[in-house]
């Protein structure tokens, strides 16, 4: 089996277990450097991987998290981050799959976000199944899966949109969230939660910062500026014009954002 056939196969598999699996046999054939398939054409894919395993909803008709204080409300919360790790973790494989003419190294970085994402996915899941839920007990949009369609054809859009704008917008909320909850952490599951949250949060900066690195390399490939080139793809993508209540200005420069584009995208300093 080449690399491209098994990442199809995880792409395409709704079984963490299967998709996890997968995704190490990937990581072995990279490591060996013997995964070239010149005659290999990428899939486009109709429907994201957990098409049969959750109800897909518009944005507007998912349910509003507000009641942490009960398992079903705090769930829903947990269960919104799970879709997300799931998600992340196609996007990973994907950024594989697709872009095969890329670096060895760019696919190794790639390789280790997705096993990172299954590994937090798992922890959310493992958590869900403690409070009597599992992954597909509540509505779900198609938001991540949309956005890897749509940047399915040019990497360097893919590595704009994805880890720089939409994980890159996961650092300003990840604190957020984790402030709301600490005031309840005396309930054990939301403690169990914050801590989940506080690893995830670590790693998202890596990867960010691993499409930071990737986004500039390939700007340098074109002899582009960066920072233009940044912006004309979120304005290309009509994503200039969302609202950003909280920019996170350390965990961005960490991950490789400049002052220019963090004060760009709505924050009123950064040193």
């Amino acid at each position: 089996m080449n690399l491209y056939h098994i990442l199809y196969q995880a792409l395409i598999s709704d079984d963490i277990k299967q998709k996890e699996s997968l995704s190490n046999k990937a990581k072995e054939i990279i490591l060996s450097e013997d995964n070239i398939d010149n005659n290999f054409q990428p899939h486009i894919f109709k429907v994201p991987s957990y098409y049969e395993l959750c109800h897909i909803v518009a944005p507007k008709d998912l349910s509003k998290r507000k009641d942490f204080d009960s398992d079903y409300g705090l769930a829903s919360l947990i269960h919104s981050i799970a879709h997300i790790e799931f998600s992340a973790i196609d996007l990973a494989l994907d950024g594989i799959y697709r872009f095969a003419f890329m670096p060895n190294k760019y696919k190794l970085d790639w390789i280790d976000v997705a096993l990172d994402e299954i590994r937090h996915f798992n922890m959310l899941n493992s958590l869900l199944k403690e409070m009597g839920f599992k992954y597909g007990d509540f509505d779900v949009h198609s938001g991540l899966f949309d956005a890897s369609v749509n940047t399915s054809k040019d990497i360097l859009d893919r590595m704009a949109v994805i880890p720089r704008y939409f994980e890159a917008s996961g650092l300003d909320v990840s604190p957020q969230i984790i402030k709301k909850l600490h005031n309840k952490r005396k309930i054990p599951n939301v403690a169990k939660l914050i801590d989940i949250l506080n690893i995830i949060y670590v790693e998202e900066i890596i990867h960010v910062q691993k499409g930071d690195i990737w986004f500039k390399y390939l700007c340098n490939q074109e002899g582009v500026d960066e920072s233009i080139k940044y912006f004309e793809i979120l304005d290309r993508y009509e994503l200039l014009d969302k609202h950003r209540p909280h920019i996170n200005v350390k965990a961005r420069k960490e991950a490789g954002f400049s002052c220019s584009e963090i004060k760009k995208l709505g924050a009123k300093e950064c040193h």
